[in-house]
């Protein structure tokens, strides 16, 4: 069973430094049918104005991975952390205990366009963490390459939740398969272009629940990009 989630039924907010678009309930906007999907509790979609972005915060008990999609992001954090996440990185921040965090557009002159996911932790109280990788284009072209983890491994970030985060990149007339074990969903973001998944034409934007399927075919029909995730 495939259920459609289009990218222009999302939840939106634009306060001028931020344009945001939820896919799952969040900050003012509600909706009890989108609540998150098995661990998965929010996918932002957020595009971010030139030198602005978000203040010191605070969370917890959360993991958080932020996935570039165009520009760099600034991040500082209370762990000592100071880095700049760029295109094909992946950011893991285990908010464990407690964690305080910035995150600012680090170009004066170009918007940074990014999702924020988060995934609810299997246990709380963990420590904090932190873990940024690059995955290069050519790792994801026409492939899924494992991005994330619980164990880290293929060189996957390290996820403290029984989920398998992939990414990828294809042409037009490529194809990505993968097989779900039993007892497993998926979620399909897709981020750029245009795909059919197991036949079923999903655009930017647009997102997928997937239970009872035993394989995702992920088949361009423009350059694209998509992440799945693979969840208990």
């Amino acid at each position: 069973m495939i259920t459609l989630r289009p990218g222009d039924a999302r939840g939106h907010a634009n306060h001028g430094w931020l344009d945001s678009y939820h896919t799952f309930s969040f900050a003012n906007y509600h909706d009890e049918r989108y609540m998150g999907f098995r661990h998965l509790r929010v996918i932002n979609e957020d595009r971010v104005q030139p030198g602005k972005g978000f203040a010191t915060h605070a969370h917890d008990n959360m993991e958080i991975v932020t996935y570039i999609l165009a520009g760099a992001l600034e991040h500082k954090d209370s762990l000592g952390t100071g880095s700049v996440i760029y295109p094909h990185e992946v950011q893991r921040m285990s908010a464990g205990t407690g964690i305080t965090h910035s995150e600012f557009n680090h170009s004066k002159s170009e918007v940074v366009h990014l999702l924020q996911i988060w995934l609810l932790p299997a246990a709380r109280g963990m420590t904090p963490s932190y873990e940024q990788k690059l995955f290069p284009p050519a790792e994801k072209r026409g492939r899924l390459r494992l991005v994330g983890a619980p164990d880290g491994r293929d060189g996957a970030v390290t996820i403290h939740q029984d989920v398998f985060l992939f990414a990828t990149l294809l042409e037009a007339g490529e194809e990505a398969a993968h097989t779900l074990g039993a007892g497993r969903h998926a979620w399909v973001q897709v981020t750029r272009g245009d795909i059919a998944l197991n036949g079923r034409r999903m655009t930017a934007g647009d997102g997928a629940a997937v239970s009872e399927e035993p394989q995702l075919l992920l088949q361009a029909t423009s350059s694209s990009e998509a992440l799945v995730f693979d969840l208990a």
